[in-house]
């Protein structure tokens, strides 16, 4: 038997097993190909033509010799390594955009609640940009992959196919090998695969977890790096691609994707996607849901009993999405829907184009807390449209998103409240650099370096408020909103389609006003001090900060004055808004010393501003924490009683590192949690768990 047949055998063998992760190239001419080749890191790979001293010149001698005779000696030793980059376009993700890109993916899944799965393949038309290429590397994540077929002229060719060892939080390698000579241009190729019971970017309710209880639910949630759970992909924003999808689903459920539903038959519907869209903003949802229309091209998607409710919760979506319009240009998305979503959602929303995923969270009762749905209106152009290449300039995404919510905000309730809004972020951004960031300072720069840090970990209120008021300082300083929004819809229309970095968005802005007057004070901006500074914004823009000032005063009044004069001081009954009142609370949990911060002041509190009866969830989450800090044991059951009303991770998080913080109570925490942990998605629990200290980064 030839040298290269024997090698071939034994890579037959190899892959079988999955005891590497190589890259082969066929046929092998000698046994040193395989030295060449083998690229696997995680695992000891043995090879019969490799003794223990190196690579055996004697190839002879060692084939003549029994199998289990022969001196076996690992290639590459199991080691322990940091993550690293993964890609050079990409630290979070093994593709390679600068050599093969999606162009457009078609998904065929059967929905299996029993077995919580998602079942059946892809098929993706890819790009290649590069002469010969040898494999394609994708991004997947616990994906049991049961075929790969490249697709050519009407005939099917079964190809290589080879998964890695995972990375913590990150995920596996998928490499395809390609045929030799492999041309430059359209390539398609098809996956045939289930999703893991547990896929990170899948949620599986059973009928006693929804409203209904009836029928059973399941949604997804892919930023920033879990559709590589629920399809093999090129799982990074630097990728657009479009996609059509054909979904089998229990016929009395409806199904919904980040679509425009094209056909519907009973249990099964039809979907497309024509604006090219990065894998995070693939997304499912499949439930008894039933809608309200709020506008000519919107709807709101619920469980029945609370569908009347949403539908007037978010009647002034119509109005936020035609303001959006006027400030970014044309709206081209065709349809703007919500699904209000199961409690377990871990977000406020999620701009999935033409279904913006939105907490239950935001129902109020009084459209206080609708401004998040502006916030993922903005989305749609900022993040959707133009988005970060990768989620070190995640501010690209959130920082405009921001500071465009910010501005339909204006426009529709005044300048005053604008401002008060931006001003309302920066104690939020100060709470969050005290607490969830003060052991990773270098997280809290506007561009951060994710080498060895996956996205969730850096998932904070930076680059959303850092990044937003940046935008309101170079608008202030170029001459305002009547001179910077023009350049904003000029940046979004050179950008529209394509995923930026930061120095994009700067080329834009010098190249905007290059022939201007406002030439000169772009000379004053420090770019470095801007992106790469730690902490707090570097400047702060000049605010109006009349609605501030009262919060302001109100919490240094509570926190220097005893219960007995504060029960006969006026001032603490002025009127104040709703939203004064969140910001006054989160001021008040940011003050360094409260005296008298006991149950009489916890309740005195309470009566003044009619806490115990608010239905708004910002308001309670805040209450909750001054309880934590006052360390009134007695009333720990309702804390965790809001703790697992919902896990949204802005509620969730903060409740749990304050538990943790409480040795009386962190005991109690730790055991809540593990019962609740599995009706969390992963991008809840797997930070939690870091926050409890179960689990470290």
């Amino acid at each position: 038997m030839s040298i290269a047949k024997r090698v071939q055998q034994w890579a037959t063998f190899a892959r079988t097993w999955h005891i590497y992760d190589c890259t082969w190239q066929n046929p092998f001419e000698s046994a040193a190909l395989v030295k060449t080749h083998l690229m696997g890191l995680h695992k000891p790979i043995y090879h019969p033509m490799i003794s223990k001293r190196g690579f055996c010149t004697t190839h002879l001698q060692q084939l003549q010799r029994p199998l289990h005779q022969t001196q076996l000696c690992p290639i590459y030793q199991l080691q322990k390594r940091n993550m690293g980059r993964l890609g050079t376009v990409d630290p979070s993700s093994y593709s390679q955009p600068d050599l093969i890109t999606t162009e457009h993916s078609v998904l065929n899944w059967k929905v299996d609640f029993a077995a919580t799965k998602l079942q059946g393949s892809v098929v993706h038309r890819f790009n290649v940009l590069s002469s010969n290429l040898e494999k394609i590397l994708l991004d997947v994540r616990d994906i049991n992959v049961t075929n790969a077929t490249l697709l050519a002229g009407g005939s099917e060719l079964p190809i290589n196919y080879f998964i890695s060892d995972p990375v913590n939080d990150i995920g596996q390698k998928l490499t395809l090998e390609l045929p030799a000579g492999t041309a430059k241009g359209s390539l398609n190729v098809r996956i045939d695969y289930e999703t893991s019971s547990s896929a990170s970017g899948l949620q599986w309710l059973n009928p006693t977890q929804t409203l209904g209880k009836q029928h059973p639910y399941m949604f997804s949630q892919c930023q920033a790096i879990h559709a590589r759970s629920v399809v093999p992909c090129q799982d990074t924003p630097a990728v657009k691609f479009t996609y059509d999808a054909v979904i089998e689903h229990p016929t009395e459920l409806t199904a919904l994707m980040s679509a425009i539903i094209d056909k519907k038959q009973p249990g099964k519907t039809h979907f497309k996607q024509e604006v090219p869209i990065p894998a995070y903003l693939v997304a499912i949802a499949i439930g008894r849901l039933v809608s309200r229309p709020l506008g000519e091209n919107s709807n709101v998607w619920a469980e029945e009993a609370i569908v009347d409710a949403c539908a007037e919760e978010f009647s002034e979506t119509a109005t936020m999405l035609k303001t959006a319009s006027d400030l970014c240009g044309p709206y081209v998305w065709k349809q703007y829907d919500l699904l209000v979503m199961p409690p377990s959602f871990p977000f406020g929303g999620m701009e999935n184009p033409c279904l913006t995923f939105v907490t239950p969270t935001l129902l109020a009762g009084d459209k206080s807390l609708a401004d998040v749905v502006a916030h993922e209106i903005a989305h749609s152009w900022t993040g959707n449209l133009v988005t970060n290449k990768n989620f070190e300039h995640f501010w690209l995404n959130e920082g405009f998103t921001v500071f465009v919510e910010s501005k339909i905000v204006g426009r529709m309730q005044g300048a005053k409240e604008l401002d008060f809004k931006m001003l309302s972020n920066l104690t939020d951004l100060q709470e969050c650099l005290r607490t969830q960031l003060s052991g990773t300072p270098e997280l809290t720069k506007l561009v951060v370096d994710l080498s060895n840090c996956g996205p969730d970990d850096a998932f904070s209120s930076v680059p959303y408020i850092k990044g937003s008021t940046f935008l309101r300082y170079l608008e202030d300083l170029l001459g305002g909103p009547t001179v910077f929004e023009p350049f904003l819809r000029d940046y979004l229309k050179k950008y529209a389609y394509k995923s930026i970095e930061t120095n994009d968005f700067k080329s834009a802005l010098y190249d905007y006003f290059k022939d201007t007057e406002q030439k000169d004070q772009l000379s004053v901006v420090d770019w470095d001090l801007w992106l790469t500074s730690e902490g707090m914004p570097p400047i702060l823009p000049k605010f109006d900060e009349s609605l501030s000032n009262v919060t302001t005063g109100l919490a240094k009044l509570w926190s220097n004055e005893t219960v007995s004069k504060l029960s006969d001081n006026s001032d603490i009954k002025q009127t104040i808004s709703i939203h004064q009142l969140i910001d006054f609370l989160g001021k008040l949990i940011e003050s360094k010393d409260i005296v008298d911060l006991n149950e009489d002041k916890i309740e005195l509190l309470e009566s003044t501003y009619k806490l115990k009866q608010s239905k708004n969830a910002e308001v309670r989450f805040r209450l909750n924490r001054l309880i934590i800090r006052a360390r009134l044991l007695g009333r720990l059951e309702e804390i965790i009683e809001f703790a697992n009303s919902n896990f949204r991770m802005k509620f969730c998080r903060p409740i749990y590192r304050d538990l943790a913080a409480w040795p009386e109570a962190k005991p109690a925490a730790i055991r809540n949690f593990v019962k609740v942990k599995d009706q969390m998605m992963t991008v809840c629990s797997h930070t939690i768990e870091k926050d409890l200290g179960l689990k470290t980064i």
